[in-house]
């Protein structure tokens, strides 16, 4: 029987704007989003039996249906009424819970593994529609690059890659939950919203020193107001010399961008004294 093997990439926030809370309960966000070499990976491979069955060498997800990959096996399986089992192994590296986006990207990689070992042929188009089901970062998950996105997360635009860089990433040893800070998030107590055109400009020109003055996120108040954790990761990775700093999502990960190989291990070294989660990867561009 044939394997599928799929990487699922770790993606980071250069910017995360929210302009308002919509009538669906969801947040209107503008956000830009780029994936860096931080991945889980995943085999697939078709069963005798109508099943789902899903394993993992991390003996701390779930692997039944709260599972996003397992949800995007069975949609995929019941919209397109494929009758056939599958096999999924996770082999997971993006930390859990951490703002990285690392359980939409599993849901993205099995939705395109399974297109292909299915020979359901797909486009690109109607997977992102159906990830978007799912959640509101697997569209992006799907589609990987660079990209504007709009609405909830799921309305696109793929747009200029950031110049190469390192960057390094940094999770302390807690869990936070999105819906939490977003339901503890308000519009109104935002004092300046990050600029989009600012970034997309820095982008566009591959202006290094640009993109790191232009990062933001809204949502960072919220999480380094209620983990101190996080604030200190932010604070030693700025005092070690890193070019731009700011937390992914709603956190608790936060990354340092940085030009230079030499400065790369004294903010790699300077987190490690408090922080095991650390990670030295390149921008996937």
């Amino acid at each position: 029987m044939s394997k599928i093997y799929e990487k699922a990439p770790a993606k980071i926030n250069l910017v995360l704007d929210v302009l308002r809370k919509r009538e669906d309960g969801f947040h209107e966000v503008e956000m830009i989003m780029t994936m860096v070499d931080l991945a889980d990976r995943l085999e697939m491979e078709e069963l005798p039996r109508d099943q789902i069955v899903l394993s993992s060498q991390a003996g701390f997800i779930p692997l039944d249906e709260k599972n996003l990959a397992f949800q995007a096996a069975r949609l995929i399986k019941e919209r397109y009424g494929v009758r056939r089992g599958v096999y999924i192994h996770l082999d997971k590296q993006i930390p859990v819970a951490a703002g990285l986006a690392g359980g939409s990207s599993d849901a993205a990689a099995t939705l395109k593994g399974l297109n292909r070992l299915w020979n359901l042929e797909l486009p690109t188009e109607e997977l992102e529609t159906l990830g978007a089901e799912l959640g509101s970062d697997i569209p992006f998950c799907i589609r990987g690059g660079t990209a504007l996105a709009r609405g909830r997360g799921e309305r696109l635009e793929s747009i200029s890659p950031p110049p190469q860089c390192w960057v390094v990433l940094a999770k302390p040893p807690i869990n936070v939950s999105t819906a939490d800070v977003y339901g503890k998030f308000r519009v109104h107590e935002v004092k300046e919203h990050p600029s989009i055109p600012r970034m997309l400009d820095a982008l566009s020109r591959q202006s290094f020193p640009d993109m790191c003055a232009s990062l933001g996120n809204v949502l960072e108040n919220v999480t380094l107001n209620r983990y101190p954790e996080v604030r200190q990761i932010k604070d030693c990775m700025i005092k070690s010399g890193a070019d731009g700093v700011l937390m992914s999502g709603s956190g608790p990960t936060v990354f340092g961008l940085v030009s230079k190989e030499m400065k790369v291990a004294r903010v790699y070294n300077a987190l490690r004294g408090f922080c095991k989660d650390v990670y030295v990867v390149r921008m996937l561009t």
